[in-house]
């Protein structure tokens, strides 16, 4: 996906805005390692990244993106303003991916399920490295990362329709963390 990023993106709404995003997220998939491992590792693992797998699009909530089977990754450019927000985003999504990738039996309609993707994903994409939970005024220093993971898991598993009752995301993070946070794959280590 290095040549030509640019056509790989389906752009679903229009402005300056979208086509600045574009751009970051062309810039993310052919200069970003981490953005790039995690391509190579979903081809790896037989799920190709076709030419409409990101997706730019004006988002309702407030997040930053989505993934969506079968269409990928959904960027929500309305949300995001800055090249790090976009890679984070991207490998953010691209963990959903790979989990649903390799995972046959993955059910996103299943608490459990999400809330271990959820997991992984803000464990490893950069969502709670240490600057981001600074910038959102956390400065804890012992267990601040997997503290940040659970609040983070907790957040998106309550924006599923299926996990929305009193406790059910906190239930559903709490019965997976520790196996979660462990599986660190496709890295070998948190990045």
């Amino acid at each position: 996906m290095s040549e030509g990023a640019s056509d790989d993106v389906n752009v679903h709404n229009s402005g300056k805005r979208t086509e600045e995003c574009r751009r970051m997220v062309d810039h993310a998939l052919t200069r970003n390692p981490v953005v790039k491992f995690m391509v190579e590792k979903l081809e790896e693992a037989g799920c190709p990244v076709g030419e409409r797998f990101f997706s730019l699009e004006s988002c309702s909530e407030e997040v930053g993106g989505g993934f969506r089977v079968p269409d990928g990754v959904i960027v929500c450019s309305n949300h995001l303003s800055a090249q790090e927000e976009v890679s984070h985003v991207l490998t953010h999504e691209l963990i959903h991916a790979y989990d649903h990738c390799r995972g046959a039996d993955l059910d996103w309609t299943n608490c459990e399920h999400h809330a271990c993707s959820e997991v992984r994903a803000a464990s490893l994409s950069g969502d709670c490295h240490f600057k981001q939970e600074l910038l959102r005024g956390n400065t804890g220093f012992r267990g601040q990362h997997q503290r940040c993971v659970r609040r983070r898991a907790e957040l998106s598993v309550g924006m599923n329709d299926y996990c929305k009752g009193p406790g059910c995301a906190k239930r559903a993070v709490d019965n997976v963390f520790d196996r979660c946070f462990a599986d660190t794959a496709p890295f070998d280590r948190i990045p």
